[in-house]
Formats: C-alpha cells, structure tokens, sequence
C-alpha cells in the first residue's frame, strides 16, 4: 500500500464561542480556537486516513508544502520512519510550534489509517486497558458571573459527571479576590462529593500562585492546573513542593524531552500532553509512558475524539477533559460521535480506526 496524494480541509462554526480564559487576548484568533484541521492521507488502495489537528495559521501550509512531499509513494504503514523523516524536516524552521501542529495532524491520520488497514478500532491497535474512561467536566470561562459559573458545573453534574473545572486567574492574575470567591462559590454549590479543579492558563507568577494556592486549599481543590508559564520549570517546582494541591501542566509542551524536564525537575504532579501538540499518537504514547515510569497519572488536555482512544489504552489515566464547546464542534464536523453515559466515555467499538467520518454538510458549509 502506497499514499498516493495528502489533502487538507479546515473547517470554521462561526457560532460555537471560545473558552474565554485568564490570559486570552482582546481578540481571539477564532479559526485556532474553535476552527478544526483536517488531513485526508489517500493510498492506492482505496483507504483513506483521517488525521485532525489545530487549524492554527501556518499548519496547513506546512503539511501540503513540506511534509506532502515526503509522504507520497511512502507505506502509510511505516508510522515510526514517516514520523522521524517530518521531525528532521521540520526541524529546518523549528519542530515546535507550527511544525510540531503539522506533524501531529499528519501523524493521527497515519495511525487513523492503519487502524482501518487492520480492520480494528484505534485504542484496539494500541492495546486497550479499558473499553471507558471517565470524563471531567470543563469550562467555567473567566467571563461568566458566579450564577453562570455554578449553573455551568451543575449541567455536567447532571449528567453523572462528578469532576469539574472552572477558569481561574481572571485579567492576567489582577483579580485575586475574585478567583477566591469564584471557587468557594462552586464548591458549595456542588458540595464535597464532586471533585472540583482551578485552571489559571499560566495567569499567575510563583509567589502569587504558592499565595492563592493555600487559599484555594481551604475548598479542598483537586488539582492547580498551570499556575505559570510551563517554561517556568524552576517556577512550577517551587508550587508543586510549597502546596497540597496537585499541579497539572503540559497542554502548552511540544516534545517529549519538555516532559522530561518537568518530571525530572519534580515540577508537575498531573501531565497534560495535547495529542494535537506534542507530536500525535506516536510522541503522545511516548509521554504518557514517560509519565508512567515517574509515577504520574495522565489527563489529556481537550482533544476528546483522539484523547478518548488514547486514554483506553494507558493505565495511569486520571480523567479526560470533556468540554461542551468542544463536543458541540465535534458533533458538528462529524456524522455521528460517541455519547457520554453516567461519565463515562467510550470509543465506537466497532468501527475501525477513529470511528469518525466527515458530515459532507458539515464540509460544505463550515469548509475555510
């Protein structure tokens, strides 16, 4: 089997709006938001890979530009040597960031393609360790009132999730008092019995957030997920060993040897690769099993039709962020997706690879 031609779709629902967050700027880049990339690996055979990435700007022209070229005539089969020959490619203007995206995107939809070579769905391939995994419930954006905030965590309590995330860290840190109130707000709206997380998308600095972590103590928080800057690694150990509160970081690491410094620095208790980041399915498995011999449990930052996949097949999962805005979009670009039950999630069990296909609607529509 031989790829014979790499396509791209990007799609953009102008009327799904962004998780608005601590440190999000004035104006948002929509299409890197709640926009969607999508990567059609076509062979000789008749098969065909779906690879889904961010549609940030740039990635798109780095897959059919530069890495389109490498991938022609290869065996789609042959994951590890494609993944190595678009990493030392990328490597000429920089294998973060936008390269990193291309990569990742590409990378999902060989493994999306081997799947269905095989006959077998993704997390199957891999090597199930669970048919479901639980979910926690995520949003709380820093715009919305302490009624909206509550009204938010309630609809997935409702649902049988019991695990939420607010937003934290409202106007780059400068509202302090507010992020206090905001959480004590939600913990008493769903008592002790739902596990409750901050995420503050790096709005703090160290002191401030050591500060506010004793603060958010008293609510018995879950987790403190990315107090500062990931780059800050010195930073982060300093958190993690003055609080009793679990630091999570990672959505913002592009490679492997990232989570090494944090693991090995001691500068984070729950990791958080980003499939459509790190690398795709190949770097991602990787970290997680990086994570796994340092002891510490995974918890994918959003993502949801990959991580659920990915997250069936590790056993030092912690829970897989599940976000309406995100399962809104996916039930959008997708004919159909798997439904959450009690908070539980599961991958199509039956269908090969991913399980997911393109609404041609949606494509008609939505296409950029």
């Amino acid at each position: 089997m031989k790829i014979v031609d790499v396509t791209t779709t990007v799609l953009l629902n102008p009327g799904i709006e962004p998780v608005r967050h601590s440190t999000s700027p004035r104006r948002q880049s929509v299409i890197s938001e709640v926009g969607r990339l999508f990567v059609h690996i076509k062979t000789d055979k008749g098969l065909e890979g779906l690879g889904v990435g961010q549609a940030s700007p740039g990635v798109r022209e780095v897959i059919l530009n530069s890495l389109r070229p490498q991938l022609i005539d290869a065996d789609p089969m042959d994951i590890g040597k494609l993944w190595g020959d678009m990493f030392w490619l990328s490597r000429q203007f920089g294998s973060s960031g936008v390269g990193a995206l291309a990569i990742s995107a590409v990378d999902i939809g060989l493994w999306d393609l081997k799947a269905k070579a095989l006959g077998v769905p993704l997390f199957k391939l891999i090597g199930a360790v669970a048919d479901s995994v639980p979910v926690y419930g995520s949003g709380g954006g820093t715009h919305l009132s302490n009624d909206e905030l509550v009204a938010e965590m309630a609809g997935y309590i409702d649902r049988g999730i019991t695990r939420v995330k607010i937003k934290v860290g409202k106007d780059f840190g400068r509202s302090e008092k507010e992020d206090v109130e905001r959480v004590a707000a939600v913990r008493k709206a769903v008592g002790y019995d739902v596990a409750l997380y901050v995420d503050a998308n790096s709005g703090y600095h160290p002191k401030q957030a050591i500060y506010l972590a004793k603060e958010f103590e008293q609510s018995q928080v879950g987790w403190f997920e990315e107090p500062v800057l990931t780059e800050d690694v010195e930073g982060l150990a300093r958190i993690v060993e003055s609080t009793t509160i679990p630091i999570a970081t990672g959505e913002q690491e592009y490679s492997v040897h990232g989570f090494r410094r944090l693991l090995s620095a001691d500068a984070v208790d729950i990791v958080q690769p980003d499939v459509f980041r790190v690398g795709g399915v190949s770097a991602w498995l990787k970290i997680a099993e990086l994570a796994r011999v340092f002891n510490r449990p995974i918890a994918p930052h959003i993502a949801p039709a990959v991580h659920l996949h990915l997250a069936c097949t590790i056993p030092n999962l912690k829970a897989l962020e599940y976000r309406d805005v995100d399962v809104e979009a996916d039930r959008g670009w997708y004919q159909d997706v798997p439904e959450l039950k009690e908070g539980m999630w599961s991958p199509f069990p039956d269908r090969p690879g991913l399980g997911l296909e393109l609404d041609p609607y949606a494509v008609e529509r939505w296409a950029v």
